[in-house]
């Protein structure tokens, strides 16, 4: 069962959308039984739990990481694969469909037999041609065994890493957030603001190899890499009376650090237009993008306002209250 601790918690909190915690409750008990008794789940849910308690608005942030946590370590349904050894057993009982066929070498008459002369001087106009003996098809013994074609097949290979692995890049994780912290707390002088190697810069490269290091993790865990951002979510678009163009405009947007521009809607509009025969006119093409790309371009700009509201700040300053310090 989760934390009551969490729950008595969050419950006044969640007052006005009482789904929330049946919600996150169901999220855990899907997830797997080892990660819910693990010692990283209760790090995490104590972490979150000082969050509430030090930010009680942001609530509903803190309970969404914990449900993105709980998704990634949720139990899947794995089929089962099949051994070779029963596919050997299975071929050697089924009777075989093809019996070899006896060798055939019976002789073929000749097509022009040879005729008599019919000038006693005059040589024969159609010589009696060789036999053919059309070549026997090879024997069953001489084909391969379909048990030598199981055998050399490569058994399939794990995709997740080892423990060792695993634990070595989450080593890493605590030693470059340690270090990322140690030059957020460094002392910054003015000749070191303009260095090539200044700190900032420093930060940004730890910052981009811990990013590498997590999508790996994720991969030999075999689990999401989602943090669920605001930014990773997808926006679905329903600006026209067209799917074909909807689903166009939707797809460019959603690709990753997109910001379109007005030519950018025109040119998929366009692109729709011809591809499905839609028939549409100039103008109405590019009355059409100015009204789409202004929703497209508010709701860009809602979505990375939203991340930055969620996710501005530093540990240096989640301890400061304007009224009190």
């Amino acid at each position: 069962r989760l934390s009551p601790q969490f729950l008595s918690l969050c419950a006044p909190l969640t007052q006005e959308h009482p789904e929330v915690l049946p919600f996150l409750s169901s999220r855990h008990l899907r997830a797997h039984p080892d990660f819910r008794g693990s010692a990283e789940f209760r790090n995490i849910l104590g972490r979150l739990l000082r969050r509430v308690r030090g930010r009680r608005r942001k609530v509903y942030v803190y309970i969404n990481e914990l449900c993105t946590v709980l998704k990634a370590r949720a139990q899947r349904r794995r089929l089962a694969l099949r051994a070779p050894g029963a596919c050997r057993d299975r071929e050697e009982t089924a009777p075989s469909q093809h019996p070899s066929a006896p060798s055939q070498c019976s002789s073929v008459p000749s097509q022009y037999p040879g005729a008599p002369s019919q000038h006693p001087s005059a040589p024969s106009q159609h010589p009696s041609a060789p036999s053919q003996h059309p070549t026997a098809p090879p024997s069953s013994s001489s084909r391969p065994h379909p048990d030598s074609a199981v055998s050399s097949a490569p058994s399939p290979r794990r995709a997740g890493g080892s423990r060792r692995q695993i634990r070595h890049l989450e080593h890493l994780l605590r030693v470059y957030a340690g270090e990322i912290r140690r030059l957020q707390e460094r002392e910054l002088d003015l000749a070191e603001l303009d260095s090539a190697d200044s700190p900032y810069l420093q930060e940004n490269r730890l910052k981009r190899r811990m990013m590498r290091i997590f999508r790996r993790l994720c991969q030999l865990k075999e689990c999401s890499s989602l943090t669920g951002r605001v930014l990773e979510q997808r926006i679905h678009f329903r600006g026209t009376r067209y799917p074909e163009v909807n689903r166009s405009i939707e797809r460019f947007i959603n690709r990753p650090d997109a910001f379109p521009d007005y030519s950018d809607i025109l040119r998929e509009i366009r692109g729709a237009s011809a591809r499905h025969g839609l028939g549409l006119g100039r103008r109405q093409m590019e009355n059409m993008a100015q009204e789409a790309f202004r929703e497209v371009g508010n709701r860009l700009q809602e979505r990375r306002h939203l991340d930055l509201v969620y996710n501005f700040g530093s540990h240096l300053t989640d301890q400061y209250r304007p009224g009190e310090n």
